[in-house]
């Protein structure tokens, strides 16, 4: 399962990825994964979540970001939540990049089970109808 928590920046959209981070801690009887662009989460992340910049492992562009979120499940198979914030600063501001990113994903969470989230700094109504058709909205 793939989710998108869309809006404007400003919007509280981290607020709600952090809500549903510790949601998924509550829920999964695995590991859950933050991913940010950089280490600003830091404080607001239980230890027990493993939070990880993008920044700090050179991930720019959604064919590196897709490389190094299924490096993380092939990992670690224990993984039931990958949650990523700021996702058009890690891969771009392509929106038809960021569907077959998306699409891609649909097909990662499938094979490994696991449920994603992602922030996406815009309004929904800039986004291709093809986004929706493999991800649901929060």
């Amino acid at each position: 399962m793939v989710k998108l928590l869309i809006g404007e920046k400003g919007s509280g959209k981290t607020k709600r990825l952090l809500d549903n981070v510790n949601t998924a801690l509550q829920n999964s009887k695995g590991h859950v994964v933050c991913v940010e662009k950089d280490d600003l989460l830091r404080f607001q992340v239980s230890y027990r979540v493993r939070l990880l910049a993008a920044s700090n492992y050179g991930i720019s562009g959604y064919d590196a970001f897709y490389g190094f979120l299924s490096g993380l499940c092939a990992g670690d198979h224990d993984i039931t939540d990958i949650l990523v914030d700021a996702t058009l600063k890690i891969g771009g501001k392509n929106y038809d990049e960021l569907a077959a990113f998306l699409s891609r994903i649909a097909r990662l969470s499938e094979l490994t089970e696991t449920v994603f989230t992602f922030t996406i700094s815009t309004e929904k109504d800039n986004l291709p109808a093809s986004i929706f058709d493999c991800c649901t909205v929060e």
